[in-house]
């Protein structure tokens, strides 16, 4: 396998629990940029307020990062096929990083509930999609049970590979600010993420590479919100497909990064997680998708419940790029503007 030179294991290997014999395999993950809030931050009163953009990974989210990991081990133990359970994110993901690299891959989705531009996603890449009545969590008993007895490699975030991709993530933000935030807010679903996160910014901490560690904070959508009710939600119900997951499967492991760090995961309506995804794309020219924009919800409603104080340094994760679920938007989009081809009358339309 070529050795490449971009990518997180090309920066990282030294810091991942992965084979020194590994191939470095990479489609250009990582790097993203941590993008400095020009309006909502200062209205908020923060100190500062940062966008990580996980949507501008190559197959448009986080998932990026975990999944070449996990890709690079199932390679080197020389599998031939991978196979997840997933709303989205994962599966295209999967998908990408399998057809680059020669693995079959096969993704399981619940039907019905899953954006059609992640569903395009995983279907161009080559990957056998597989949709099963029920919702994330039905789909991810299904293939945990299936790898219990076949050889193909699981990449959902059970995967420890998964976690040691994502926290790289951390390593990124304390390089790009200096040191690791005061509060860094982020969607949780099936809660791998947080738990990458806390991981890395722990690890930065004890290298001496970070001062501080920040306080996490989880958003939930309401409607599938069972880290918050503390126990699992049957029928999980969110417009942040992202995050309509009734069982996280790194459960404890959110749990340990929220009290650990004396965070918070808390619960957002859809109607607040649709007004933060406009104001990031009005105000800040971000377009990210619904479950990302639960972390900006979550933080506005840690500020004005006094639990984050102003003058905070803070980071809000953007976990995945718009364009993966634009339905979620059109219904409250501004029409189109149909105009003769007449210079007056643009102007009239447009009142200039």
């Amino acid at each position: 396998m070529t050795v490449l030179a971009r990518g997180i294991i090309a920066r990282w290997a030294d810091r991942l629990a992965l084979s020194p014999h590994a191939p470095h395999i990479s489609l250009g993950e990582g790097d993203t940029p941590c993008v400095e809030s020009l309006s909502i931050g200062p209205s908020l009163g923060l100190a500062s307020l940062h966008f990580k953009l996980e949507g501008m990974n190559p197959t448009g989210s986080f998932k990026d990062r975990g999944m070449v990991v996990a890709v690079a081990a199932a390679l080197h133990e020389g599998s031939r096929a991978i196979i997840c359970a997933s709303t989205g994110n994962t599966s295209a993901s999967a998908a990408a990083y399998g057809g680059r690299f020669g693995l079959r891959t096969v993704v399981v989705v619940p039907q019905g509930h899953i954006a059609s531009g992640k569903l395009v996603q995983a279907r161009v890449h080559g990957a056998t999609v597989v949709s099963v009545k029920g919702g994330f969590d039905v789909a991810l008993r299904i293939v945990r049970e299936l790898c219990e007895r076949h050889p193909v490699t699981l990449v959902n975030s059970v995967n420890p590979h998964r976690i040691e991709g994502q926290k790289t993530a951390a390593f990124e933000i304390v390089d790009e600010l200096g040191d690791a935030p005061d509060v860094l807010a982020l969607p949780v679903g099936n809660a791998g993420n947080i738990t990458a996160y806390w991981r890395g910014f722990r690890e930065d901490h004890r290298d001496g590479r970070a001062s501080r560690l920040p306080r996490m904070f989880g958003g939930q959508a309401s409607g599938a919100a069972p880290l918050v009710l503390g126990r699992p939600v049957d029928d999980p119900q969110t417009v942040a497909t992202a995050i309509r997951i009734g069982n996280p499967a790194s459960w404890q492991g959110a749990i340990e990064a929220r009290d650990q760090s004396e965070g918070m995961i808390a619960s957002v309506d859809d109607a607040a997680i649709l007004d933060a995804q406009r104001r990031l794309a009005r105000l800040e020219g971000i377009f990210c998708e619904p479950a990302s924009a639960a972390a900006l919800a979550v933080l506005e409603r840690a500020i004005s419940e006094g639990t984050v104080a102003k003058g905070t340094h803070a980071v809000c994760v953007l976990t995945g790029n718009g364009l993966k679920d634009p339905g979620a938007v059109e219904a409250a989009l501004t029409p189109i503007l149909e105009v003769p081809a007449d210079a007056g009358a643009l102007a009239r339309a447009i009142e200039v």
